[in-house]
């Protein structure tokens, strides 16, 4: 399947709130290829996760994970999972703040505070449920991809701008 150009913010589309995939639809041949488009595209951007309407298609739609990723050489393995119709759930009121990036807001990273402990629940690729409690950066970028539905770019959520700029300044050997 191709590689998608990703849009990037300032693109009206990243602002709006994505449609929900009925469930029928999810195993449709349409669904499946957006589906490989949107791994295909996070793969070649070395992306840890990319949502639909990243790519255009306003539907609630996110994968994420990686085994390894040299834009976060630190963090360990997320599965790979194709994710529709996402619910998160605070754990805990306990948030931390951590370092992002965005495939849509390139070269730039950010101090995002983020719930350490969420409960993830939506659609598999074949329509079956996920359900699953995560911390740490697991957490971090499944709240990330999720924003994304609801028209939500991480500096949006960032509190304090001056920890944000650019990766090559703020982190000049990554």
């Amino acid at each position: 399947m191709p590689v998608r150009s990703i849009l990037k913010m300032g693109e009206p589309l990243l602002l709006q709130t994505a449609t929900q995939v009925p469930i029928e639809a999810i195993t449709s041949k349409e669904m499946q290829a957006i589906i490989q488009d949107l791994l295909d595209t996070m793969r070649d951007a070395n992306g840890a996760g990319l949502a639909a309407p990243q790519i255009g298609i306003s539907l609630q739609i996110v994968v994420f994970g990686f085994e390894k990723n040299a834009r976060y050489p630190n963090e360990e393995a997320i599965p790979e999972t194709i994710l529709f119709n996402p619910v998160i759930t605070p754990q805990s009121v306990e948030c931390e703040n951590g370092w992002e990036g965005c495939l849509s807001v390139p070269g730039l990273r950010g101090l995002v505070p983020r719930y350490q402990h969420i409960r993830y629940q939506g659609l598999d690729a074949h329509g079956h449920i996920i359900d699953r409690t995560v911390s740490g950066f697991h957490a971090r970028v499944v709240q990330h991809e999720c924003d994304h539905l609801i028209g939500k770019l991480y500096p949006m959520r960032i509190d304090d701008m001056t920890q944000f700029g650019f990766t090559e300044v703020l982190f000049p050997n990554i």
